[in-house]
């Protein structure tokens, strides 16, 4: 690895760590704070977690680590809340567990659409029935215009939006973040993007200038950090701030836009014993973000 690398992630671990000692609110001490652009408003982000960092426990398990981890707002992966894989009623009691444990829902996990009206009913029933103002989701197969204006007129009648969520150079759908803001531009604006920062890195999209020109239609945002190139098909994964990914500029962006949808964090570094590195990751978030927001 190269000594901008090295450096970089010396002083973005001294940045975690501090986070790590902060509630979700909170504020660095003075000290080690990163200056906030004077011109910036003052703002804030909805920081939580996507529960595929948790994929490998049950919901009732998930819930008890989130709650552990101060964690705020998550996104559901199918395995927690599962949206068009069972019935209306069972993901009903199952977001339920989530709420009930104080974690609003802000997303669900990606959903795999088709054009096949009895497919996207279920899909969006599931969605209604767990509560989601936003759906994440993508389409088994790449989408036409008929499939996009099926996907439209459920948008519609259920008033939910889709962020479509791109997967990297290796996803033959939507790639980068600007393969979605191209095929959502003829429909409803609830049809929009989940812009995840590395799969987009990897598709050689900067999230910053997806940020600004997406902003419009951006519902959802993954977190991760990755030591991968432009044009790698494996995703090399690591903890926020050890990676290439230029984390602040990222939550600058988010913050300049006015986003107002979660920052959820997806950890795929570690499945079968992920909390120690989300702990850190979630650390890194908080204490990056009290840097870049201004003191009440």
């Amino acid at each position: 690895m190269d000594e901008t690398l090295l450096s970089r992630r010396e002083a973005l671990r001294t940045t975690a760590l501090a986070g790590l000692l902060l509630p979700v609110a909170g504020a660095l001490p003075r000290a080690l704070a990163l200056e906030a652009p004077a011109a910036r408003r003052p703002s804030t982000l909805n920081l939580g977690l996507a529960t595929y960092s948790l994929r490998k426990y049950p919901t009732e398990q998930a819930v008890e680590i989130l709650k552990r981890l101060q964690v705020r707002s998550v996104s559901v992966f199918r395995v927690h809340v599962p949206i068009l894989l069972s019935t209306p009623d069972v993901c009903r009691d199952m977001a339920a567990k989530f709420r009930d444990a104080g974690l609003p829902i802000a997303s669900t996990g990606v959903v795999a659409l088709a054009n096949d009206e009895g497919v996207m009913r279920k899909a969006f029933e599931c969605g209604r029935a767990a509560g989601l103002k936003t759906m994440t989701a993508s389409y088994k197969e790449p989408p036409d215009a008929a499939t996009l204006r099926l996907t439209e007129r459920f948008v519609a009648e259920y008033d939910m939006r889709i962020a479509f969520h791109n997967h990297g150079p290796e996803d033959k759908i939507f790639p980068s973040p600007f393969d979605v803001w191209a095929a959502v531009q003829p429909y409803d604006k609830r049809m929009g993007l989940c812009l995840d920062v590395g799969h987009a890195t990897r598709a050689g999209a900067d999230p910053v200038e997806a940020i600004v020109k997406c902003h419009r239609r951006l519902y959802d945002v993954h977190i991760k950090d990755t030591l991968s190139r432009v044009g790698d098909h494996k995703d090399q994964s690591v903890g926020l701030g050890f990676g290439r990914i230029d984390l602040r500029a990222v939550f600058a962006a988010l913050l300049d836009v006015g986003y107002g949808g979660q920052v959820g964090l997806e950890d795929e570094v570690e499945s079968d014993d992920p909390i120690p590195n989300i702990a850190q990751s979630l650390g890194y978030m908080r204490g990056l973000l009290a840097g870049l927001t201004p003191a009440a």
